[in-house]
This record gives C-alpha cells, sequence and structure tokens, in this order.
C-alpha cells in the first residue's frame, strides 16, 4: 500500500512538472483524429488561401506576355482561353478554400466543446470523489473557477487559437519555399526576420507565462469573494455591512484588474514591435526586387507575386501577439484544471459489496483515534458499540466529537488508527457506495437543492414515485405544510431551500431519509433549530420510522433521546458515561448536570 502510495505520489509530481500542453495533449489522446482531421483542415485551408497571389501573378504574367506566358508555355496560346483557365482555377480555389474552412471551424469548435465538456464531467467526478478536507481548505468561488473559468479559457483557444498558430506555421513554411524557388537572391531579405519575430514569440510566451498565472489566481479569489458574499446575502444586510463587503470585494476586484494591467502592458507591446521588424523585411522585397524586375532580372509577374505573398508572410505574424496572449491563459487554465484532476483521492472505495437488503445495522467502535489536520485528537482510543435494530444517543458540550464519530462512520475522514465496523466487517474494506447507501443522515445543517419539494424528497431514491413521494412525506409530518404551499409539491424551495422555515427544511429532510429507507439512520441535531411544535412533529414522525432500524441520534435537547435504549456522554473526545435516561439521572453525574439545566431544576 505504502509503495503504490508513493508510486501514485511520484507519477502526479511528473505530470505536474510537464509542460501545460503535453499534459492537454495527454488528456485529449481520445481525440487525436479529430485533432488530425482539424490540423489538415487548417493547413489545406491556408495551402488555398495563398493561392489568389499566385494567380494574380500569372494574370499579370499573361497580360505583360501573353502568348509568352506561363500557360502559354503549357501549350494554350490564346489569351481568352488563358484567362478562362484563370477563371476556372479562381473558382476551384475559392471553393476549396471556403469548404476547408467550414471544415476546420467545425472541427476545432467541437473539439473545444468535446474537451470543455470531458474535462468539466471529470473535474466535477474526481472532485465528488475528494475528502471534506480538500473542500474545507479551498475556497467554493475557486473551485468554480477553475469549473467554469478556467475550462471555459481552454474551450476559447480550441475554438480559434489552435487554427491561427497552424496557419501561421503553414504560411512561413509555403511562403518561404516559394519566395527561394521565384527569387533565391532576394528572398533572404524578406524571410530575414522571421527567426526575430519568432525568438520575440518565444521570449514574450516566457515573460507572460507567470503575469497569467497571477490573473487566473486573482480571479480565483474575485469568483471565492462573490460566492461568499451571495451565499451569505442575509447576514450582510441584518449587519448593514453592505459598504463594508463592496470595499472588501472592490479589493479583490482592483487587484485582479492589476494583475491583468501587467499582463496586457507586456502583450500590448508584441504588436508594435513584431511590426517593426516586419518593415524590415517588406522594405528589403520591395526596394531590391523592384530594382531586379526594372533591370529585368525577376519577370514582373513575379514580382507582383512576392509582394503579395510577403504581405500574407508578415502581416499575419502580427496576430501572433493575440494568439500568444489566448495561448498563455489557456496554459495557465489548463495548469489549474490538471492540477485539480491529479490531486489524490485520499479515501478509497473498498472492493467488498454490502447489499443494503442484508445489512443488519450492527455498528462497532474499536480503539479510534482521530485528529483534524494540524488540531489535537478529537477521540482518543474510543469505543462503542451500537446493536442493529436499537436506538442509542450520543450527547456532550459542543466540540466534545459527536458529530465526528458520524462523519468517521460515513468516510468522510478516515480513522487514524482503529476501527470501524458495520454487521462486522471493517468499513475500509467495504465499497464506498454500499455503505452509504445503507446509512440515512439528517442533519441540523440541511441542504436542499434549487428545485421543487418533490424533487428534493425524491433525492432519498431517485426513481420514487409520486405516491411513494407523498407517502414519506406523510410519516414525516410534512404532507400538510406542502399542501398549504403555492404549488404544493411542485413549489421551487428556493437555493439552500431559502423559500421556507428551518422547520419545513427538517421535515422535508426527515421525508427524503424516509424515502431511502436506511437500516441504519443517523439524526445529527435533526430537532435543535426548530420552535416547540415542530419538534413535538418531527419527534412523532421520528418514533415511527426508527422502529427496528438501528438509529443514532445526536442531540443537545436531552428531552428528544430520553426514550433511547442507550444514552452515551462525551467529553473532550472521551465516553464519560453511559446508560438509560434513567440510570444516568442516578449516577448523579454529566449527564444529570445537563438534564437539570435544560429542565429548569436549577
Amino acid at each position: 500500500m505504502v509503495k503504490a502510495s508513493a508510486s501514485h505520489g511520484s507519477s502526479r509530481r511528473q505530470s505536474r512538472s510537464l509542460h501545460p500542453l503535453k499534459r492537454l495533449l495527454d488528456y485529449g489522446y481520445q481525440y487525436r483524429n479529430q485533432i488530425w482531421q482539424a490540423t489538415a483542415c487548417s493547413i489545406a485551408n491556408k495551402i488555398f488561401d495563398l493561392a489568389p497571389p499566385l494567380l494574380i501573378g500569372i494574370a499579370v504574367d499573361v497580360v505583360v506576355k501573353q502568348h509568352d506566358s506561363i500557360i502559354a508555355q503549357w501549350g494554350v496560346k490564346d489569351v481568352f482561353q488563358q484567362f478562362l483557365i484563370l477563371s476556372f482555377l479562381t473558382v476551384v480555389i475559392w471553393i476549396l478554400e471556403s469548404v476547408f474552412e467550414y471544415a476546420f471551424a467545425r472541427l476545432w469548435r467541437n473539439l473545444g466543446q468535446n474537451i470543455q465538456h470531458d474535462l468539466r464531467l471529470d473535474a466535477y467526478k474526481h472532485l465528488q470523489e475528494l475528502e471534506l478536507e480538500y473542500f474545507e481548505e479551498r475556497s467554493t468561488g475557486g473551485l468554480m473557477s477553475i469549473l467554469s473559468d478556467d475550462i471555459n479559457q481552454l474551450e476559447r483557444f480550441l475554438d480559434g487559437g489552435a487554427n491561427d498558430i497552424l496557419q501561421v506555421l503553414t504560411t512561413v513554411v509555403i511562403i518561404g519555399g516559394v519566395f527561394f524557388i521565384l527569387a533565391p537572391s532576394v528572398a533572404w531579405m524578406a524571410m530575414l526576420p522571421i527567426p526575430f519575430i519568432l525568438w520575440a514569440s518565444f521570449a514574450y510566451q516566457d515573460l507572460l507565462a507567470p503575469r497569467y498565472a497571477d490573473v487566473r489566481e486573482k480571479v480565483s479569489l474575485l469568483n471565492s469573494r462573490l460566492a461568499n458574499n451571495l451565499g451569505g446575502i442575509t447576514t450582510i444586510k441584518s449587519f448593514t455591512s453592505e459598504d463594508y463587503e463592496a470595499s472588501r470585494l472592490a479589493e479583490e476586484s482592483e487587484a485582479y484588474r492589476r494583475s491583468n494591467a501587467k499582463a496586457i502592458k507586456l502583450s500590448a507591446a508584441f504588436v508594435p514591435l513584431i511590426r517593426m521588424l516586419i518593415l524590415v523585411g517588406f522594405t528589403a522585397l520591395l526596394l531590391y526586387g523592384g530594382i531586379a524586375a526594372v533591370n529585368h532580372t525577376m519577370s514582373v509577374g513575379t514580382y507582383t507575386v512576392l509582394v503579395f505573398l510577403i504581405q500574407r508572410l508578415l502581416w499575419p505574424l502580427t496576430r501572433l501577439g493575440d494568439t500568444f496572449d489566448q495561448y498563455q491563459r489557456a496554459m495557465a487554465s489548463t495548469n489549474r484544471v490538471m492540477d485539480l484532476l491529479d490531486t489524490p483521492i485520499a479515501i478509497h472505495t473498498g472492493d467488498r459489496p454490502l447489499p443494503i437488503e442484508t445489512v443488519r445495522g450492527e455498528v462497532h467502535f474499536k480503539n479510534v483515534t482521530f485528529a483534524y489536520k494540524d488540531r489535537h485528537p478529537v477521540t482518543k482510543n474510543l469505543s462503542l458499540h451500537i446493536p442493529a435494530g436499537k436506538t442509542i444517543a450520543i450527547v456532550g458540550s459542543t466540540g466534545s466529537g459527536k458529530s465526528t464519530l458520524v462523519k468517521l462512520l460515513l468516510r468522510l475522514y478516515e480513522v487514524q488508527s482503529g476501527t470501524i465496523t458495520v454487521d462486522g466487517i471493517d468499513i475500509q474494506k467495504l465499497q464506498l457506495r454500499d455503505l452509504r447507501q445503507c446509512i440515512g443522515l439528517v442533519s441540523q445543517d440541511v441542504f436542499l437543492f434549487h428545485g421543487t419539494v418533490a424533487e428534493n424528497i425524491a433525492y432519498g431514491k431517485l426513481d420514487a414515485s409520486d405516491q411513494e413521494i407523498t407517502k414519506a412525506a406523510k410519516i414525516a409530518e410534512a404532507h400538510d405544510f406542502i399542501m398549504r404551499l403555492p404549488q404544493k409539491y411542485e413549489t421551487i424551495v428556493g437555493e439552500r431551500g431559502q423559500k421556507l422555515s428551518g422547520g419545513q427544511r427538517q421535515r422535508i429532510a426527515i421525508a427524503r431519509a424516509v424515502l431511502k429507507n436506511p437500516p441504519i439512520l443517523i439524526l445529527d441535531e435533526a430537532t435543535s433549530a426548530v420552535d416547540n411544535e415542530t419538534e413535538a412533529a418531527i419527534q412523532r414522525s421520528l418514533e415511527r420510522i426508527t422502529v427496528d432500524r438501528t438509529t443514532v441520534a445526536i442531540a443537545h435537547r436531552l428531552s428528544t433521546i430520553r426514550n433511547a435504549d442507550c444514552i452515551y456522554v462525551m467529553e473532550y473526545g472521551k465516553l464519560v458515561e453511559s446508560g438509560t435516561h434513567e440510570e444516568l439521572l442516578a449516577k448523579n453525574g454529566i449527564y444529570t448536570s445537563l438534564w437539570r439545566v435544560q429542565s429548569g431544576l436549577r
């Protein structure tokens, strides 16, 4: 296991050391045929795009030499027929250029869409596999920036930037070849700026790379601030801190603006610099080529072709600035997306299945020790037995480790030592999906998805019928209030269920757990944030759904768990008392003190 982990770590480090373009090509290997097709169409389009200047040169040659023109040497002496041939070639070339332009545009754009789609899905699926600790150390806005902005940036480059680079390279190779064939004496003058232009392009690329990496980091922080503030808009309004938050957002936005300004300052200088280099080649050809044509050492047609081609060769190079700008932004984004994909998964599924219909629900914590990162242990050698079909409760002060036990049982975190078993099987050996499928969680912090009431209840069983949804709602005592909603079960609950009260959200969460029908039910402070009437309704529903089901109830309100088969009292990660409600009161210990405080006896 250690060797395998070290091997994985080594391959991830090796992957991160690769050039981002290599990482992207490795990822998109399945699309290699489409990449080759798109590349071929881009090159073919540029070849036919460069043909018209040659046709113009031939036309000038026909006008000047007529019966001694290039076409005449093919055996066609009649000038009208020569122009007919030129017209036919022009039509064919323009049609083929248009066909290949349509082909490369469609292929590159579809490639961009396909890779964007796959990257977003793969990144999201990988993100779902990561442990909770990963999310606690990162902001939602930052992760959203990777899944949205960075992947979109990559798509924009594939839409146009890749084609631009290929066509510039094709232009240099073809026109350079034509120059050396038609006029080798002046070709070197026209080609002289090319090495300097390419050197400047790569030099700019190296200078821009860190600047665009900083831009992506700044936009991530900006998105994080926006997501955080929009999620906490009620708190912002209630504390009248709108101006304060606007100023904090302004700081993040200003940092993003400054970061972009640094990149723009450098990238904007690229095109003017390239123009000066182009001027050298164009002027040299114009002067020396013109003198050669006047002295009849070069034909007028050839001179015309060279003048047109030099522009087709050099002026597109000015677009290299925008193309490399796109390229660098895309590579910075590629690194961020690939780094996410290369993030190791800390909690791996086991290979042993656990069919839900076979689960009895016996849970055993054996000498479990666990600590959150860079913190003192939450539990130390804790042992706890939960018999199948029984209801046990865990109480204790805030921070004593009660909710941590739930997270460990669900394998949202991994124990540092000790074992947790379900029906005698170590949960690390079980398939994660089967383990979590047999556990139903109703927590204090209920999360409802933006959608209808019915959709949120059906989250416990995605293929549930309307009758099953209604039955679960009735068991959870949610049916009556749902029927009073504007669209009943089709009422939109809003983001995080903000259109519903806390008690309504809690009852929908219970209905969701009822529909899931798990053999193990966990109630984590399920009634702590509701009024007495709602608590009574929830208690009635819980009494029905906990029958013959292993139930773990974590509670601050002791009145809600007084009928549990066994109550455990936790303090500082240790079990300090256990027994029934009456047995614990007779001990006159910590539980008794808590009970007296809550019942108003002292």
